[in-house]
């Protein structure tokens, strides 16, 4: 039972399910909002391209909280959880709920499906039902009176007043707000800091506040672009703080960064973990707090520069990833080591002369 309340796992499933919906969803909308698109209300008559590619980018977004409900319910009770998880988001799509409501449905519905598949006895001849249709139909009842009159409601009360905070933040209070969240973005190069900042983003984008999604973007591309920046200005400095390899490495990163892959950075921090992680974090930080107190807006999640055109202000967007990562290529500039030239090409002759392996002699040792 233990293995079941694994939070971390069943929302790391229901991400991976949920990503790809986000980023076509997205998408959707920027093309057809680039081309004049319109979300449509009316099918009885003539509707262009564009408008169709917005209106179902629009309907996409709308799926998120179901898809996410349904996927957490089914990494916790498998198959039977897939229906009932798919009727609390629906739910929690339509009380206003959202992204919240739709993750703690997905919670509350795989471990009711649990306790149902194991404590729910039923004649032999009934037995190929029960995950077919009694289980289903039970766990839909008792989520739809959670949903609804339980937990439904004080998750909708959270979300406004979340809402309604960063919407009426303003000056010193967005730009320290933009910082924490561009910092968590950056922390650990996607790994589980960055995915709670990623889910808050979407989460708030799903409720109409579109300015954290742009500092998560900005945030996943400030830590390869400031690797990349800081080779460029040791060179220009004639100060060598990479190995060859490190430098190949870089090369990789650089074009992840533009699609918004910040894993790139990983080899490169894996040799000097403390100042890239450093580095990184401060120059996303910055960079996060200067796109919230600009208010700059990304109706798209992901897609790193491809979407920029699509943001409110994408010039002062683009200004804010620059700071950001010059910032963390002159710290990585200055903290950095110096490389020999030894090292440059084996980076195994770093290593102390000292700390060569001593030999042990076993001549004299005798055995009674």
């Amino acid at each position: 039972m233990l293995k079941k309340l694994q939070l971390k796992k069943h929302a790391m499933t229901a991400i991976s399910y949920m990503l790809p919906l986000v980023v076509a969803s997205g998408l959707l909308i920027a093309i057809g909002n680039l081309t004049g698109g319109q979300v449509l209300t009316k099918f009885n008559g003539g509707y262009s391209i564009p408008s169709t590619l917005t209106t179902l980018g629009v309907w996409g977004m709308g799926l998120l909280a179901p898809v996410i409900s349904a996927a957490i319910a089914y990494s916790i009770a498998d198959r039977p959880g897939i229906a009932p998880g798919l009727l609390s988001g629906i739910i929690s799509y339509n009380i206003g709920a959202g992204f919240l409501g739709g993750m703690l449905g997905g919670f509350l519905t795989g471990w009711v499906v649990l306790a149902l598949v194991r404590y729910v006895k039923v004649p032999k001849w009934a037995e190929g039902l029960k995950p077919m249709m009694i289980v289903p139909l039970l766990a839909a009842l008792i989520m739809s009176f959670l949903m609804f009159f339980a937990v439904g409601q004080p998750i909708v009360a959270a979300t406004n007043a979340l809402t309604d905070f960063l919407n009426s933040m303003k000056g010193s209070a967005r730009f320290l707000f933009g910082s924490i969240l561009g910092g968590m973005a950056a922390f650990d190069f996607g790994g589980p800091v960055n995915k709670v900042a990623s889910l808050f983003a979407d989460g708030m984008l799903l409720q109409g506040v579109q300015q954290p999604e742009a500092v998560k973007v900005l945030a996943s591309m400030v830590p390869p672009f400031g690797v990349s920046l800081s080779w460029v200005f040791a060179r220009l400095i004639h100060r060598r703080i990479y190995t060859k390899r490190e430098e190949d490495n870089i090369k990789i990163a650089f074009p992840m960064g533009i699609v918004m892959i910040t894993e790139g950075v990983i080899p490169i921090a894996a040799v000097d973990l403390i100042r890239v992680v450093i580095s990184c974090t401060v120059g996303a930080a910055i960079g996060g707090g200067l796109s919230m107190a600009w208010g700059i807006k990304s109706p798209v999640p992901s897609g790193g520069l491809f979407i920029v055109p699509a943001m409110n202000r994408p010039v002062m967007f683009v200004i804010a990833l620059l700071i950001g990562s010059v910032i963390t290529a002159l710290l990585l500039t200055l903290m950095k080591k110096k490389v020999s030239d030894a090292a440059y090409d084996n980076p195994a002759d770093e290593l102390e002369d000292d700390e060569e392996e001593e030999t042990v002699d076993l001549d004299d040792i005798k055995i009674d």
